[in-house]
């Protein structure tokens, strides 16, 4: 099915543009408008997550498989979205339905210890080479939460760094710099005392890196840093970059604390320790490790995990990690089938490949008609940005025209693919050929219609 409506730009998210393609779309999506009115009403804006949210409203998912979407009106979508890059198996692969499904018959939360927790916690530690000690949250904000405060335990120290367009969840020491300008808060709510110990440092520049920290390099607990920016927009750390940043934070004695929350068991098996060569101190993950059910996780060495230990370290001296939830039996369950499926690095050495041909293809298909791009991303991961400027951090990112992006992102939409309107695109391996030819002849079909740049 083919639909006729074109996303506008707004400044944070999207929306439709011309009043016949708003009429039109709300004529192809009228359950969806009615459950958006209900929305409205017991949700903020009507959803559960603002990035969820484009004008006039967005589409209900009604069922999803595989690589698609489905949503109420019946209309059909290929998912590159894929559960903010969650699924890298797809939605409902049958491996861990069949898992979770003998699971729930056993239990849907103990509250207890269980074996399920040790499991997955060996598959991590024998997947990541670092990872000697792992322990569970219910998120990645969770994670990255309970990971800043170990540092701080186990150094001694305060302050903590982060990048330029970096994105560690709504914690509110690490919501700080995630788009320009800055300077500006993220958030209402933040005091001063809660972000006063976080620094913010350019993303792919050691020398500014270097600038920004002398004279304090004794204070820092920690860098965290996202080896491909996620809300940044799929740009990769440039290996040299974090090689320096590794020998920086030896130098002077401060922990690097790597957030795969995106990235974790999706660029390799061994995380970036294995894409990059550089071992971070502490990992944090998320999404993919829990098999498309809520998760998070930190892990690093015994010595430095072990500040979690109760019956170690007595209050002050223990790092406190905790949550009801925590190891919860189906998520482990579906955490592990999925780790399992990945641990050879069959599965994601195939998408890594797809993904170089994405890059390269849909640059081409620009290029050939003159249109200025970067096409960023690593892995499965990629992202389009109109301009001619390289985009090595977030600052060149939102210097390009975001106007063409939503139009770009608006005609897929409209011809039944999905991506997050303004967003990175992820791959799983339920994509095949055919989804993947689509998205070049939409990509094309866009591209002949646009000016050549100047």
């Amino acid at each position: 099915m083919r639909y006729v409506f074109i996303m506008k730009v707004v400044i944070l998210q999207g929306g439709l543009e011309g009043r016949d393609t708003f009429e039109d779309y709300v004529s192809k999506t009228p359950i969806s408008k009615l459950l958006y009115e209900r929305a409205k009403k017991v949700l903020p804006a009507g959803v559960s997550y603002a990035i969820r949210h484009f004008e006039p409203y967005p589409f209900y998912t009604a069922k999803a498989k595989g690589c698609r979407l489905y949503d109420v009106d019946g209309n059909e979508y290929i998912d590159f979205w894929l559960g903010h890059t969650a699924l890298i198996l797809g939605h409902s692969p049958p491996a861990v339905v069949k898992a979770v499904k003998r699971q729930l018959e056993k239990g849907t939360h103990y509250g207890t210890a269980h074996e399920l927790e040790i499991a997955l916690a060996e598959q991590v530690a024998k997947m990541i080479p670092t990872a000697e000690m792992i322990r569970f949250t219910n998120s990645g904000t969770e994670a990255n939460m309970y990971a800043v405060r170990l540092a701080r335990a186990y150094t001694g120290r305060r302050k903590i760094a982060k990048f330029e367009g970096g994105w560690h969840g709504g914690y509110d020491a690490l919501h700080k710099a995630v788009k320009p300008p800055f300077e500006l808060p993220e958030s209402a709510g933040l005091t001063p005392g809660a972000l006063e110990d976080t620094l913010v440092l350019p993303f792919n520049d050691l020398e500014g890196v270097r600038k920004r920290l002398k004279g304090i390099e004794k204070e820092v607990a920690a860098i965290i840093i996202e080896p491909v920016l996620g809300a940044g927009g799929a740009i990769p750390a440039e290996k040299e970059f974090l090689k320096g940043l590794r020998e920086l934070c030896d130098q002077h004695g401060i922990l690097l604390i790597v957030d795969e929350v995106i990235t974790g068991f999706r660029l390799a098996p061994g995380g970036v320790q294995q894409f990059f060569g550089v071992k971070p101190d502490i990992t944090v993950l998320g999404k993919i490790l829990g098999g498309g059910f809520p998760v998070g996780a930190f892990c690093g060495p015994a010595e430095i995990m072990e500040r979690i230990d109760h019956t170690r370290y007595q209050r002050p001296n223990h790092s406190f990690h905790g949550g009801t939830f925590t190891a919860n039996p189906v998520t482990m369950t579906a955490g592990l089938t999925t780790l399992k499926l990945l641990e050879d690095g069959e599965l994601i050495n195939r998408l890594n490949r797809l993904g170089d041909k994405i890059r390269q293809q849909i640059r081409d298909i620009f290029e050939a008609k003159g249109v200025d791009v970067q096409v960023t991303g690593a892995g499965s991961l990629f992202s389009v940005y109109f301009t001619r400027e390289e985009v090595k951090d977030t600052n060149a990112a939102f210097r390009s025209d975001k106007k063409k992006l939503m139009e770009y992102h608006s005609r897929l939409l409209v011809n039944g693919i999905f991506f997050l309107p303004g967003h990175y695109g992820a791959l799983c391996t339920a994509h095949r050929r055919a989804e993947i030819e689509k998205l070049f002849l939409e990509t094309e079909d866009f591209a002949k219609g646009l000016k050549p740049s100047s």
